[in-house]
């Protein structure tokens, strides 16, 4: 057996997670867009897309995941949302105010109806995503001896 297929959990661990992890993608992705119509939002939404990237990881290894998202593209992501989420309130603030709603409201109840809402989502998601991936990326890769080897 090659050694990729004998890197991560079981088969059957992998199979699940395959079938999976694109569904808890798109309901992190749903929770994001819909953050200002139903409960949620951009940190909820960017902790359930983190955890599909952490199932990645779990279920076939660190190499796997950090091919699908790297530690500099997860970095990049992250300074994205920062600046994002500034210049959302930088713009608002040319209207009179910090975070001055500068995009016209639609009808109530409706996925375009609360102005500056979902791109302020958008990037508190792409903030706390990439930010919460690569502190568990970071602890993965922290690597620990158990104080019984340390001795040897």
């Amino acid at each position: 057996m090659s050694r990729e297929k004998t890197k991560g959990m079981s088969i059957i661990v992998k199979t699940i997670t395959r079938l999976t992890v694109g569904l808890v993608l798109l309901y992190g992705i749903y929770i994001v867009l819909h953050g200002h119509v139903s409960p949620g939002g951009g940190f909820a939404g960017g902790v359930i897309i983190t955890l599909s990237f952490v199932h990645l990881v779990l279920a076939y290894g660190k190499d796997t995941a950090l091919k699908k998202l790297s530690k500099a593209r997860a970095s990049f992501l992250e300074n994205m949302g920062a600046i994002l989420f500034l210049s959302i309130a930088l713009l608002g603030f040319m209207g009179g105010y910090f975070f001055s709603n500068f995009i016209p409201k639609g009808e109530p109840f409706h996925l375009f109806s609360a102005g500056i809402i979902p791109i302020s989502n958008i990037a508190i998601s792409l903030k706390v995503g990439a930010g919460l991936f690569s502190i568990f990326v970071a602890l993965v890769l922290l690597k620990l001896k158990p104080t019984s080897e340390k001795k040897k």
